[in-house]
């Protein structure tokens, strides 16, 4: 009775913790759900380093400084509120972190084609990444 109880509960931790590797990260998430996701962001980026080449790389600090506290989890975007300070002026990040307004740009410019979809924490990951590969291309690549 106790080795058949114990096999049970074996099976049942084991079938939770494959449901739980299930949940990988997917380049194709939006692919149904937002499909014009991937261009309207590289549109944007593009504009964005065609205004200014430095941007890529703002992008990329931004993402960095989202990430190193708790994940990226778009909390870096997170505007002061009453008492509650956000991230964007916490001492690492005020006044050094740029980009937000290009991430606004991404969001509004998403939101009017899959509204409540993406998530800002998406947006500037696809963001970085762009931003990314758009300075790093060299013209005879093109």
């Amino acid at each position: 009775m106790a080795s058949s109880f114990r096999a049970w509960h074996c099976l049942l931790t084991l079938s939770l913790l494959c449901s739980a590797a299930y949940g990988q990260l997917s380049t194709t998430f939006y692919a149904t759900t937002c499909p014009t996701l991937e261009l309207i962001v590289r549109i944007a980026m593009t504009r964005a380093i065609l205004a200014e080449r430095r941007m890529g790389a703002s992008l990329a600090r931004l993402f960095f400084h989202d990430c190193f506290v708790q994940g990226c989890d778009g909390s870096i975007l997170l505007d002061d509120v009453g008492s509650f300070v956000g991230e964007k002026t916490a001492g690492p990040n005020n006044k050094s972190v740029r980009g937000y307004e290009v991430i606004d740009q991404i969001k509004t410019a998403v939101e009017i084609v899959c509204p409540g979809v993406v998530s800002c924490a998406d947006i500037v990951a696809l963001a970085a990444r762009d931003g990314t590969f758009l300075i790093g291309r060299c013209p005879q690549d093109e």
